[in-house]
């Protein structure tokens, strides 16, 4: 396999990533052979990934929007992927020019285009980094020079805790991320689980073991269990919702069957 010129010499472009996957579904043009024969698997099973993903990023915009509209001019985006159309510093930069916005992710090929993408904004950038060590996140000198922990901040855990296995404390890295926040911040969060998928569970349990069998497991957790997440805010209107009833900008029931799935949800630190 030859190696693209955008990679970095120092990723295994046989292995699958996750973050290339998801770029692959929104029609992105950042990954490899290995990622799409991957997502094709998955899809075989829920032939909709695609409109779930295309769901979860107009909820992020709709949710940035709604952060700004907030007066919040901070976002700390972890987890934040193969840059796209419509990235949080766009929407954020437009509603409030001057926004801060740093995003976080651990995979080298979305680190090194997030680079290329924000070369030249001076009030955007990346940290290489990892959820489940949220002190090495807010100690990079990116955050530090970017983020003033005491002012509010919107932060976007946006299609990334599904990806952290119980074992790991997801809960924990939540809670301890929320302690650095001050009052008025907002936790903007998406994740998936089987309620909501138009298929029986065994048949999208095949999409999961995909992802099992590449060694990124992917953790369908109950509404119960991601309203977890939220301890500690007051939920914004209308709650832990699936996306497409998040203040949409257009009628729910035009959206297509596989949005529904999973919960999005937005909270405010008191």
């Amino acid at each position: 396999m030859e190696r693209p010129a955008w990679a970095p010499r120092s990723i295994d472009i046989s292995v699958p990533s996750v973050s290339r996957m998801y770029d692959y579904y929104l029609g992105g043009s950042h990954n490899f052979e290995v990622d799409r024969e991957a997502a094709r698997r998955a899809m075989e099973f829920m032939p909709g990934l695609p409109k779930v993903m295309q769901a979860n990023r107009a909820f992020m915009r709709r949710a940035v929007r709604y952060a700004a509209d907030q007066g919040i001019s901070q976002f700390l985006d972890i987890g934040s992927g193969i840059p796209t159309f419509g990235n949080v510093h766009e929407v954020a930069q437009a509603a409030r020019p001057g926004a801060h916005v740093v995003y976080v992710d651990h995979d080298p090929v979305a680190v090194a285009h997030s680079q290329a993408v924000l070369e030249g904004n001076d009030d955007a950038c990346v940290v290489a980094a990892d959820l489940r060590k949220p002190q090495e996140i807010l100690r990079s000198p990116e955050v530090e020079g970017l983020i003033d922990l005491n002012q509010p901040v919107a932060l976007l855990l946006v299609a990334i805790l599904h990806f952290v296995e119980d074992e790991d404390d997801p809960h924990g890295a939540v809670a301890e991320l929320r302690e650095a926040l001050a009052p008025g911040s907002l936790l903007v969060l998406t994740h998936a689980s089987y309620e909501g998928i138009p298929l029986p569970p065994e048949r999208a349990g095949g999409a999961v073991d995909v992802y099992e069998d590449i060694r990124n497991p992917l953790i369908m957790r109950s509404r119960e269990e991601i309203a977890r997440f939220f301890e500690g805010y007051d939920m914004v209107e209308p709650g832990l919702v699936a996306m497409p009833h998040w203040r949409p900008d257009t009628a729910p029931e035009d959206e297509d069957p596989y949005a529904f799935s999973g919960f999005a949800g937005v909270g405010r630190t008191a």
